[in-house]
């Protein structure tokens, strides 16, 4: 553990064999950050890069304390619609944010910003879906330039709690219907497993079959159906799986996989990510979601720690059905003075993107991207 005090040292990775390189430092400095989440981890990062990332857009900012990794942060540049750094992950990453080791978590946050600034001289730093109390916040804070903080994606969140407590917080009428729906499943035979990390690659290919059966007919994220996407899945949640930041469940009825569900785990957080299920579950009058809480919850409390369960992006009105916390993610916008304009630019569209947004949807929830 580097001892605070210690100088600090910045360095720029723009080499992909460098960033692989980095795994075992990163996951170090990963555990070592009470807020990050298990989209931060080197597994998912890199996964990411080698299937979305665009050579020579790499920009990985490294501090360094007695030679040890004590902060990092993952970005990558574009050039539309504004030239800006933004985050690693992409549409496909429910949370993203910098990594500072907590003993250094105020150098650390200056060191970073530092750093940034340099970066900033001709683009916008544009760090979005942050979630509240991200280390991202503490290099806001120590940003000395044009600066801007915005709301971004909602996240609802419940705790990882068993049925029973969460039947607790549904009026008596509504959490007797949860019981009843939880007895239908053992009525019917439904059954869970978490599948072993050897077995990881068939459950997620199977998971992507069955997700593509499920919105037949309906329209989904073409991006689920591409190849890379699959690549990215395999590559990333497979060793995830293995070091306990991942679990895979299988839903079983009659011996036949009806369903699969990915859920990301970090020290703190556990993040329903995506699931496919076979249409004949509802038309057996299965309620899907009272299925995957049910198996979420059983597994996150036979785990050491408590965790929240946060069920990541999206408002659907489902979700609501049991009173989980709204929790609204950050987007944060740091520019330096020549670059100021690109940050007024940014905050602009998304004010006008945002009023259109309430326009359109009125009462009404939007469809998530899952």
């Amino acid at each position: 553990m580097t001892a605070p005090g210690r100088a600090l040292s910045v360095e720029l990775c723009t080499d992909e064999r460098e960033f692989a390189a980095l795994a075992g430092e990163w996951e170090r400095l990963h555990r070592a950050c009470p807020s990050a989440t298990p989209f931060q981890s080197h597994d998912w990062l890199h996964s990411w890069w080698l299937s979305y990332g665009r050579p020579g857009r790499l920009r990985l900012v490294l501090v360094r304390g007695g030679g040890e990794l004590v902060a990092a942060a993952p970005l990558m540049r574009v050039h539309h619609p504004l030239p800006a750094l933004v985050p690693l992950g992409g549409a496909i990453t429910d949370l993203c944010d910098v990594l500072i080791d907590d003993a250094v978590a105020a150098p650390g946050a200056g060191a970073l910003a530092d750093a940034l600034t340099e970066l900033a001289r001709s683009a916008l730093v544009d760090f979005r879906e942050v979630r509240p109390g991200g280390a991202m916040e503490r290099v806001y804070l120590c940003w000395r330039g044009p600066r801007h903080r915005m709301r971004d994606s909602v996240c609802l969140e419940l705790p990882a709690a068993p049925m029973d407590e969460l039947a607790g917080r549904l009026s008596s009428r509504h959490a007797q219907r949860l019981r009843n729906k939880v007895n239908r499943l053992t009525r019917l035979g439904v059954e869970w497993r978490v599948v072993r990390p050897e077995e990881t690659e068939d459950a997620l290919r199977r998971l992507l079959e069955l997700h593509r059966l499920q919105w037949q007919g309906r329209r989904m994220s073409s991006e689920h159906m591409r190849p890379r996407f699959l690549e990215h899945l395999v590559r990333s949640v497979g060793p995830m799986a293995r070091s306990g930041q991942a679990a895979v469940m299988e839903f079983l009825l009659d011996g036949a996989v009806m369903a699969v569900n990915v859920n990301l785990l970090s020290g703190g957080l556990a993040g329903t990510y995506l699931y496919g299920l076979d249409p004949q579950l509802r038309q057996r009058k299965v309620d899907v979601a009272v299925m995957l809480l049910h198996a979420s919850s059983e597994h996150l409390t036979s785990l050491d720690g408590r965790r929240v369960l946060s069920l990541l992006r999206g408002d659907e009105s489902y979700k609501y059905r049991w009173h989980p916390e709204t929790v609204v993610n950050q987007r944060f916008l740091l520019a330096r003075r020549r670059t100021a304009p690109l940050l007024a630019a940014a905050a602009g569209e998304a004010a006008v993107r945002h009023r259109a947004k309430k326009v359109l949807r009125g009462n009404h929830r939007p469809a998530h991207h899952r």
